[in-house]
């Protein structure tokens, strides 16, 4: 191999190389080519580490299609705490050789990283649909029953009827036969499939009302408390899209 520069050998490094080329490098004695190497190596590391995780969120899906249930849907939610806005839900169906390792819990990634495995996931899936309760409905029915008709709605949008449901700790109301999940986002990859696409498409939905309402920060808090919003509800009282029965709104409305 030609003798290359350091910077040449960290570019190089920041792809995948062979085990020929990386023990050729490790023939340089240059401080910085060894360290740029042990960056390499703990970066591969970290990836096999996330590849064994992921295979772990399979497991409950690859005993399913083992057992000859080909649809799976895992369903998710988002937006059951905040004081603005709709709670959303996803229902993802995945196919058997899905292989994005990165899909995990949206709480545990980046918003960047949310935003690119949103695109993967749409692209990969077998079938994806979202449901959506407002605030009017969760006012109305309250924010659990609203999850769960969201749920409902999602499940029912998919163009290809699941044999198995896979729901992050709810039950819907449907005959499919479903499995009940405590945390399933980090234990189901469908599921944690499902918790990005109702994440992003949230996002999406309340960086578009922080145009319509701006001062209450919607298109940073998503519509929960923080102190920018109270002052917001403060200064320019409720907007249509605030969950009338949920404190301070409530209180803010009763003055």
């Amino acid at each position: 191999m030609e003798k290359l520069t350091i910077a040449q050998i960290k570019k190089m490094l920041t792809e995948e190389i062979s085990s020929e080329q990386l023990a050729e490098l490790k023939l340089d004695e240059r401080k910085g080519v060894q360290l740029a190497i042990k960056s390499y190596e703990k970066r591969l590391k970290k990836i096999e580490n996330e590849k064994l995780k992921f295979q772990n969120r399979l497991k409950i899906e690859r005993d399913l299609w083992n057992k000859g249930i080909e649809y799976i849907a895992g369903v998710d939610e988002v937006g059951r705490g905040p004081l603005a806005g709709p709670v959303v839900t996803a229902a993802v169906i995945l196919p058997h050789d899905f292989d994005i390792f990165e899909v995990n819990d949206s709480k545990q990634l980046s918003e960047k990283k949310r935003e690119e495995l949103y695109k993967k996931i749409l692209e990969k899936a077998v079938a994806v649909s979202v449901g959506l309760s407002d605030n009017n409905l969760i006012d109305e029915v309250n924010i659990y029953e609203a999850t769960r008709l969201a749920m409902k709605q999602a499940i029912e949008s998919l163009n290809i009827t699941p044999q198995k449901i896979i729901v992050d700790a709810m039950t819907i109301d449907t005959k499919i036969p479903q499995l009940r999940l405590i945390k399933g986002d980090a234990k189901s990859a469908s599921v944690a499939a499902a918790s990005i696409v109702a994440k992003v498409t949230r996002d999406h939905l309340m960086q578009f009302y922080a145009r319509i309402y701006p001062g209450y920060g919607f298109e940073k808090n998503d519509g929960y408390g923080t102190k920018q919003h109270l002052e917001g509800l403060e200064n320019k009282g409720v907007t249509p899209i605030h969950r009338q029965s949920f404190e301070p709104v409530k209180k803010i409305l009763l003055k």
